[in-house]
């Protein structure tokens, strides 16, 4: 009867299982290999920094108006089917050559439906992957790594196949992986949390101030802020940075591959490391983790090795980090303030700093080279350092 039980505790979170994996399958070939694309295009760095950054760009806005709906609405899976609908169909236009303004309006779009997709998601899995109203490290950890499974599968592959025909097929690897994303969501089930508040639309929805006045939130989002714009590094830069040192781009989606496999590993073990200390001492552990990922990057750059010694530390500077994340916004933000709190942590630690380091990045890379960019990161991640241990600092208060 146990197994039994168990069994029916899994069974509705495989489709989030599935839309994680698909997600991030995209993810894997998308973010790591359109810097490239947009270089064999003959676009300058500086340009290809903006184009990016409109990825971060709709973080600021996108994620925030989405949960905002699928609050009032609660129809959070509805709305997800849409956003991977609409984001498939606009990608269509990455084939039309018709000059830079066309490519910046065609990902603005297609960023517009994508980046609200995870938080969503987040949301509405949230009460799947707690147990007695506390988050479950270990069941959620079984539900992401499928995401970097995905990730790790199409940056591997994606890798071979560019280095084998060149960037062409870029737009093609785009649509075949929006419209698995499009199938992985017409597979979630419609949930009883999305019923319940649906029914309750029109009744008053908890105020998110009270919870944004304390010290202990406004110093964790400052820390997830920084965090990520050090990250941001990577995220933009990385294959730029490997391809400009002569990497092959077999050898770039090897390294990414790396991070991934870390990370996997992570969100697997998770339940058996994150309980030993408290949420708030894990994200000054993981700050600390980033500003010397970032030093090694930075410094060592031409030794392959010092780099995998680097991308193991992805374990930390992204996985942990964004379990720990999650798990205190669902502290933070609980039932009806929980698509609102998830969409702020994306506006919040991906949208404004994914801007500001797509620019700021490009704009330094192309004045003092890219290993700058990463010697900034590295102040970045120690600003994060700061910031987390005045959220340990304020835990500590409150705990005594």
């Amino acid at each position: 009867m146990q197994r039994l039980r168990s069994l029916g505790a899994r069974q509705p979170l495989v489709p989030f299982a599935a839309l994680s994996a698909s997600y991030f399958a995209h993810i894997g070939f998308f973010n790591p290999y359109l810097p490239l694309w947009l270089k064999s295009l003959g676009l300058p760095l500086v340009t290809i920094g903006v184009l990016t950054s409109l990825q971060s760009l709709t973080r600021l806005f996108a994620p925030y108006g989405w949960g905002m709906l699928s609050d009032h609405t609660g129809e959070r899976i509805p709305l997800l089917r849409w956003c991977a609908t609409l984001a498939l169909v606009i990608s269509a236009g990455l084939w039309v050559d018709a000059g830079v303004g066309w490519l910046a309006a065609v990902l603005l779009l297609m960023f517009t439906h994508t980046s609200a997709m995870m938080p969503m998601s987040e949301a509405a899995m949230a009460h799947l992957v707690s147990q007695q109203g506390s988050f479950d490290a270990r069941r959620y950890g079984r539900v992401r790594l499928w995401g970097s499974l995905g990730f790790l599968v199409t940056v591997f592959v994606a890798g071979a196949w560019f280095e084998r025909y060149g960037m062409a097929d870029f737009p093609g690897w785009t649509l075949a992986t929006l419209l698995a994303l499009v199938v992985s969501t017409w597979l979630l089930p419609r949930l009883a949390e999305d019923a319940s508040a649906a029914a309750d639309a029109g009744s008053t929805r908890p105020a998110i101030a009270p919870v944004l006045r304390l010290p202990q939130v406004r110093w964790f989002f400052a820390s997830a802020c920084f965090h990520v714009l050090a990250h941001i590094a990577v995220y933009v830069f990385f294959s730029l940075y490997l391809d400009a040192l002569g990497y092959r781009k077999s050898t770039i989606g090897v390294l990414w591959a790396v991070s991934v496999v870390v990370e996997i590993a992570w969100f697997f073990t998770q339940g058996r490391w994150l309980p030993r200390w408290p949420l708030t001492r894990w994200l000054l552990v993981c700050a600390a983790a980033m500003a010397l990922r970032m030093g090694i990057t930075a410094a060592a750059g031409p030794w392959l090795l010092a780099l995998v010694i680097a991308q193991v530390l992805h374990a930390l500077t992204f996985a942990a980090h964004h379990t720990v994340c999650i798990a205190l916004i669902s502290q933070f933000f609980p039932g009806r303030l929980r698509g609102r709190g998830q969409a702020l942590y994306t506006v919040l630690a991906y949208g404004l700093p994914g801007v500001v380091g797509a620019l700021a990045g490009g704009a330094l890379g192309a004045a003092a080279g890219l290993a700058a960019v990463y010697w900034a990161a590295m102040a970045a991640s120690l600003l994060a350092l700061g910031c987390a241990w005045r959220v340990e600092r304020s835990a500590l208060n409150e705990r005594s």
